[in-house]
């Protein structure tokens, strides 16, 4: 496994974590939820610009998951992969904490940018509708994540419709939960958050990881493995 490839995963999280959720932290009432929205979006359309070629620009485990289920990429450098990530939105949570205690009247209990549920809610989603929601959220992600690229990395114009999708889904997925669809951007925010941000963390991983998986399922029977190699040969050709 390439290490330029795990340092990119490590960054790309960090980053991502660091730029979009502090959007929803330090800038919520200046942006509001189109521009948080927007924040999620751009971001990750830049990291896939320039983190793509690499390592792919998966920055979220339950991408990697997919990735893994579609045979793009082997068990070993999926947990290498799972691995920087973590890390990287634990880093990147706590170099944004760092500048957030900077601000006067700053608390980070209980919010943070972590995602919940229940009285945590913007519409106070239960429990059930909040899994649903984050299955469902990222499975759309994911699914258009396999579907734009033909092996594991992003290039050319894969970006462009990987940041549409999740800006669209920010936009929906904010007033339900805060919008997680990606295990690494919640650990690290919850782990600053503490208390009930960490009781629900686990909808927030598992959640997300689900619909990666059935997206996976659903892009093998939409997207043939023989169908792919015809078209990424017709590219090619082109």
């Amino acid at each position: 496994m390439r290490t330029r490839a795990l340092a990119s995963e490590f960054l790309g999280t960090l980053l991502l974590v660091f730029f979009a959720v502090g959007c929803a932290v330090l800038g919520v009432e200046f942006l509001g939820t189109l521009g948080i929205a927007l924040a999620f979006g751009f971001v990750l359309l830049a990291l896939a610009y320039a983190l793509g070629p690499i390592s792919g620009c998966h920055v979220n485990p339950a991408v990697t998951l997919g990735m893994l289920c579609a045979r793009r990429i082997d068990v070993g450098t999926a947990i290498g992969y799972w691995i920087a990530q973590f890390v990287g939105g634990i880093a990147g949570a706590a170099l944004l904490f760092l500048l957030a205690k900077q601000v006067p009247g700053f608390h980070a209990d209980g919010a943070f940018g972590s995602n919940g549920y229940g009285n945590r809610s913007p519409v106070h989603i239960n429990t059930g509708g909040a899994f649903l929601a984050e299955v469902v959220l990222t499975f759309l992600l994911v699914f258009v994540v396999l579907g734009v690229t033909h092996r594991v990395a992003v290039v050319g114009f894969d970006g462009l419709p990987i940041g549409i999708a999740l800006a669209v889904i920010h936009l929906l997925g904010i007033p339900l939960t805060g919008t997680s669809v990606n295990p690494a951007r919640s650990l690290g925010p919850a782990l600053f958050a503490g208390g009930s941000a960490l009781s629900q963390l686990w909808l927030f991983i598992v959640a997300p990881l689900v619909g990666g998986l059935l997206a996976a399922l659903v892009h093998h029977v939409t997207h043939p493995a023989g169908e792919e190699r015809l078209i990424a040969d017709e590219a090619a050709a082109a």
